[in-house]
Order: structure tokens, then sequence, then C-alpha cells
């Protein structure tokens, strides 16, 4: 087609995420096989490369953006932007789920924290309790150094007997079937369950050398 020598691309073809040193496409494809194309990086200048037209320029490109060029019928044409992000990403998917306890009083605040080591993009979902009511608030801490891992918060407000039981963050890798679960079980209890009674006075006196003794009945 003359007046369409590219193929349209959709939105998801134009972002392209790379793992660090993998080669990738950048899919600009022509409607004629014999079109020559050029492939152009964010400061208009040749990216040389294999290509094939029914892919696309094939190689490792840096982080940026890219567009491809062409003639048809002595008229210049450039393709949609490609957009390519490096990302850093391990085959393993080393994951750990924390909380600082795992035994809460109604009207407490949970808080539980799921570390993605050494991957910079990845699909983390939680299950828990309070999941359906979208009862808890999700954060996401994005850390480089002095190494990478991704900090993800579940902060669930004014805990209730209803929040108890197991909580738990699943990883998946953003460019490999990869994925990794962890679990830990959190008990809310409806009010305090010790008793302290102490058998002494807010204000106590020692005489010089007297030993006394403070007694508490625990319950």
């Amino acid at each position: 087609d003359p007046d369409m020598p590219f193929v349209p691309s959709i939105p998801e073809d134009q972002f392209i995420l790379v793992e660090e040193g993998d080669p990738t496409i950048i899919p600009c494809r022509t409607s004629d096989p014999d079109a020559q194309v050029t492939l152009m990086n964010s400061l208009d200048k040749a990216v040389y490369a294999l290509y094939d037209t029914k892919q696309g320029f094939i190689g490792n490109f840096p982080a940026g953006s890219y567009t491809c060029k062409t003639m048809a019928k002595g008229v210049e044409f450039k393709s949609d932007e490609f957009l390519v992000y490096i990302i850093r990403a391990t085959s393993q998917l080393p994951v750990e789920i924390e909380a600082l306890k795992t035994v809460y009083k109604t009207g407490e605040t949970i808080v539980v924290t799921c570390v993605v080591f050494d991957n910079e993009v990845v699909n983390l979902q939680w299950n828990y309790p309070g999941k359906v009511k979208e009862k808890g608030l999700i954060k996401l801490d994005d850390i480089k150094v002095p190494s990478q891992k991704l900090v993800y918060t579940l902060t669930i407000p004014e805990a209730s007997v209803k929040d108890t039981g197991d909580y738990e963050c699943t990883a998946r890798h953003a460019t490999k079937e990869v994925k990794e679960n962890k679990k830990v079980v959190i008990t809310v209890h409806d009010k305090g369950f010790v008793h302290l009674e102490p058998q002494f006075t807010p204000l106590e006196a020692v005489n010089l050398h007297e030993v006394k003794n403070f007694v508490v009945d625990v319950q």
C-alpha cells in the first residue's frame, strides 16, 4: 500500500521492555517486502541493525525512542515512535514477606511488607481477608541503592477480628513465566488477653539498704 507503507502498530507494541543485555525487536513492518527501511534514534541518526520484513529491526538497542522511515513513490514516510525501556531483571524472583508483628488487637493498624529483590518490573498481587472490601492501602517504594528492590507495603487501618487470616503476596516476572508467592498468618483479637494486677502503688518509697519486693499478678 503506497499510501500506508508501514503496517499500523498497536499501542502495546510501541512500549518495549527489555532485560539488560537481551536482544529485542523494534516492530516497524512494511506493507512492501522490498521496501528499504532505515531505523532512526531520538537524535535522528541512523541505527544499523538486522531488518526482517515480517518482524522489524532485531538487535541490542539502548534505551530511548526510535522511528523507522522508508520511501514510497518518492515520498518519505515515518513509522510510529517506539520506546525501548531497559529493565533489570534476574531469571529468579527473590521475594520476602515481613510483618513487624503477627498478633494485633481490634483497632490497631496491620502492616505487612513484601520485598522483591533484583527486579525492576514485576506484577505483584495481594490476597488477604479484607481484599473483597478493598480495605487495604498499598504503597510501592522503588529502591535503587545500594541494591535494587521493590518494597510493597500493605496497611490495614482499624483492624477487626475479621482481618484474621492469611496475608499472601504473589510476584510475577515481567518477561518470563516465573512467579513466587510468600505468606504470613495474622491474628486479630477482640481485646487484650493478658491482665496485670500490680500489688503496689504508683509511687513507692524504699529506705537505703532496704530490700523490697514488687509483686505483679499476671492472668
